[in-house]
């Protein structure tokens, strides 16, 4: 692991906005930082030192940015970003007006479009101005229901133009999901497609639109976007248009913007759903501004002119991250539909045709082409392509060889983690820094990311809590409805009082990198050993038989359970039975590459394995099926009917 998978040339290094940034900081303060360390180390003990030079560095477009940085800086939550700025979220997206590509679109191998900068901005101009005819004003709700299409973003950008609050679901969602979020919301506006293409097929949701329509009362238009169809029909709902009808009486002119406070409300996220309501999420303009062009700029190094591709819904926080990159005067670069496609290429098509600098996928997308047997490097010429950055569960360190096997060997590979709860990240990566196999390079800047053992005492080469010790700008402005900070405290502040505690099981390496070890509540505790469960699937997975796996804390025994006892299901290649033979190779690896504590009591072929809309899987619902216990809010996995296969099963029962 000492052994570096890639180190950038220092050609590359003097390059980089990083270190430019840290010639920035140098004149500005007198730091001579020399290296990422260094820089991080100020970052975090100068707060406001840092983010002022983010801001500066950045240029943040903003009517003032006022004298005062932080005040209550001691208070988490409670701390206050930037008091006196005004600033329009938009108006900084929207900084490029050439005729220069802004958006590159994919969906599947069926349309291809693009959009320049001028077009986006006289785009969202008369969109804007429709929106405000509409009675759109700053605090409103404009929600959408739409595939990852360019409509998608031009419709935030301009909702967020006027001051109003953005709130989207991808199009896989059922009805009861829509409902299950923005019924909480109560948006003035709803966006919806008409259906989305996936797996080459035609996916209709005008009947789904027209009942999220009828139950949400708080609706006072529905504007159609065209996608599959010319001319969609959405009969029998009222104050219903086609947006190209609604947007007919506009043309282009300079859009007002508005300068609101920085902590004005710009986004409701929303949790996965899976143990309860839907948490309700509302981050603010100025702190997610700032956050995400310190990501893209200084760890990702993405420059003006540069394309930023990232494979997300409309549902997921890396569609909000994604869309930002226009703010750092770089191209977005948007695909819906499966990414296997064209048995698994299509991504790599794309990244070819549109000459994608920094590409971003899952770490389940690099397992399933790795078992696939892509060899991208061999196939496509991925010229411009500088970094891959992955997410959505821990990357295996083998996914770390097979990317600098078979992708491309000088790239730097970003594994990233965060999440919705901050729309960012709190480790992520340092084009300035070497490459490990199996670890997150970095810490962010900025973001006071340590590991806690279970009496609150911060740990390093252990496995532990990840906490965040001091406030940073990204956090929520709070939950919707949601008026005492209650469930905003006890999402994240229980644990370890005045301390963001995030649910991750991780270590904090020597080189200061970080390794995931999954989630801290479906960490297994057999014989009171606490093991994270991506330990298990890095070996099971590495098994060519096995797909995909999931593994669960069982209680054992059940008449009395005193313990619980480790339970991995396996999804297995088509036309494929697990038997004695591929049971004792699974345990014989784990038992060799983990410890006999990691081995499964039982092992159980299933056909499918749930997980959520953003392609996590659920070990925590499983886990309550196997215990006879209910799923809240099923609504919110993208295959529900998969709980059923773990339903009274047999082999759990003995």
């Amino acid at each position: 692991m000492d052994q570096p998978l890639w180190q950038p040339s220092p050609e590359r290094v003097a390059n980089t906005n990083l270190t430019a940034f840290m010639r920035h900081v140098r004149m500005r303060w007198g730091v001579a930082a020399s290296d990422y360390d260094e820089l991080y180390q100020w970052s975090v003990t100068e707060p406001e030192q840092f983010w002022m030079s983010v801001w500066s560095f950045c240029g943040v477009i903003a009517g003032s940015r006022g004298a005062s940085v932080l005040v209550d800086g001691h208070r988490m939550p409670g701390a206050r970003w930037f008091p006196e700025a005004r600033l329009n979220f938009a108006e900084n997206l929207l900084r490029r007006r050439d005729h220069a590509p802004a958006i590159l679109f994919r969906g599947e191998d069926r349309v291809a479009s693009s959009v320049t900068y001028a077009e986006l901005y006289a785009e969202v101009s008369r969109l804007a101005q429709a929106l405000r005819a509409a009675g759109v004003a700053p605090g409103d709700r404009v929600a959408a229901y739409m595939p990852n299409v360019p409509g998608a973003v031009i419709a935030m950008l301009a909702a967020t133009s006027l001051g109003a609050v953005w709130s989207s679901c991808s199009p896989d969602f059922g009805v009861q999901g829509v409902l299950d979020r923005f019924g909480q919301i109560e948006p003035k506006i709803l966006f919806g497609a008409d259906g989305y293409f996936y797996n080459g097929k035609t996916i209709d949701i005008v009947d789904r639109l027209r009942e999220i329509a009828r139950s949400l009362p708080s609706l006072e238009k529905i504007v159609v976007v065209p996608y599959t169809q010319r001319n969609p029909v959405v009969d029998g709902t009222p104050n219903c248009v086609d947006v190209h009808e609604f947007m007919a009486p506009y043309r282009a002119q300079d859009i007002g913007f508005p300068q609101l406070p920085f902590d004005h409300p710009l986004y409701i996220l929303y949790s996965s759903g899976t143990t309860g309501a839907p948490k309700c999420i509302v981050h603010g303009a100025g702190g997610t501004l700032l956050q995400h062009l310190k990501e893209h700029l200084l760890h990702a190094d993405l420059k003006p002119g540069e394309r930023l591709f990232y494979f997300t819904t409309c549902g997921w926080m890396m569609w909000n991250w994604l869309v930002s990159a226009l703010a750092s005067r770089a191209a977005i670069a948007l695909y819906d539909g499966s990414p296997l496609i064209a048995g698994g290429r299509i991504l790599f098509d794309f990244a070819d045709a549109a000459g994608i600098h920094v590409l971003g996928i899952s770490a389940k997308y690099i397992d399933s082409i790795a078992k696939l047997g892509l060899s991208p490097r061999a196939t496509h010429k991925l010229a411009e392509l500088k970094s891959v950055l992955s997410t959505g569960s821990p990357l295996a360190p083998e996914s770390f060889d097979y990317v600098y096997r078979e992708i491309k060997r000088d790239v730097q590979l970003a594994s990233i983690s965060g999440g919705t709860d901050i729309v960012s990240c709190f480790v992520l990566g340092n084009p300035t820094g070497p490459v490990r196999r199996g670890e997150i390079q970095c810490r962010g800047l900025g973001m006071k990311v340590e590991v806690f053992d279970d009496a609150g005492h911060a740990v390093r080469g252990e496995k532990g809590e990840l906490v965040c010790t001091a406030p940073f700008p990204s956090m929520p402005v709070g939950f919707w409805n949601d008026p005492d900070g209650a469930k905003y405290r006890a999402a994240y502040f229980e644990k370890f009082p005045g301390v963001w505690c995030h649910g991750d099981y991780v270590e904090l390496t020597g080189h200061g990198g970080m390794i995931i070890y999954g989630r801290s509540d479906a960490v297994l505790n057999p014989g009171g050993v606490r093991i994270g469960t991506a330990e298990i699937y890095r070996q099971v997975e590495q098994h060519d038989e096995v797909l995909e796996s999931l593994v669960i804390g069982q209680d054992w025994p059940p008449e009395h359970p005193s313990d619980t006892r480790v339970v991995l299901f396996v999804r297995l290649r088509e036309g494929l039975a697990l038997d004695d033979a591929l049971i004792d190779r699974i345990k014989r690896r784990i038992r060799e590459r983990a410890s006999p504590r990691h081995v499964p009591a039982r092992i159980v072929q299933v056909a499918d394995i749930p997980r959520t809309k953003s392609g996590k899987i659920v070990e925590l619902a499983v886990r309550n099926v196997v215990h006879g216990r209910p799923v809240k809010n099923a609504e919110a996995l993208a295959n529900p009917e998969a709980l059923a296969l773990y339903q009274d099963l047999p082999a759990l029962r003995s």
